[in-house]
């Protein structure tokens, strides 16, 4: 799954919530009618109709009905999410795409991150460092989460002078931290 935003806090008594966009084509990602993939059946705190006792599950996909910008923040309406309660049991919701309907980046230099998480990490030696846990995207710049091999995580900051060399083919990510990096 290809993240391309976070459901924030409700906006509103209809249904609408604030999105933490995460992709560089929100009007195409959140265009009405598009279909969004969650974390499937993650349980919600809330109760919101379907009967005392039974857990509001969030649904496996959700349709966009309507998105706006408002303030800067993206305000997103799903289908069939009509009221603030349910809203809020949406909060901290990741949506996504299907990462193999995603074309890939048409910059040589530019990535997915389902591209890069599973990559083995070497340094320009071939000497094994890990593999690629996830990217995180920080405000600098977005930062590879290697798990090391004695299960420690380090954080390494994707950019041209540490990481000179991205292998999709071969399956590897060739990184030259400085010193003491991997040690934090």
């Amino acid at each position: 799954m290809l993240i391309v935003g976070r459901i924030g806090k409700p906006h509103g008594l209809r249904g609408e919530v604030t999105v933490e966009v995460r992709t560089d084509e929100p009007e195409a990602r959140f265009a009405p009618g598009s279909v969004l993939v969650t974390e499937p059946g993650a349980a919600a705190p809330v109760n919101p109709a379907p009967g005392p006792g039974v857990p509001f599950r969030v649904p496996a996909k959700l349709t966009i009905e309507a998105a706006r910008w408002h303030q800067g923040r993206m305000l997103v309406a799903f289908e069939g999410i009509l009221d603030r309660e349910v809203a809020e049991a949406l909060r901290g919701t990741l949506l996504g795409v299907d990462s193999a309907e995603v074309a890939p980046p048409e910059d040589p230099e530019e990535f997915h991150d389902h591209q890069l998480v599973g990559l083995a990490v070497v340094n320009p030696d071939g000497e094994h460092l890990g593999e690629v846990a996830r990217i995180d995207h920080a405000p600098a710049s977005d930062l590879l989460v290697l798990r090391r091999p004695e299960g420690r995580t380090a954080l390494i900051p994707f950019v041209k002078a540490i990481v000179p060399e991205v292998d999709l083919a071969g399956g590897r990510v060739v990184v030259d931290p400085p010193a003491g990096l991997l040690d934090l």
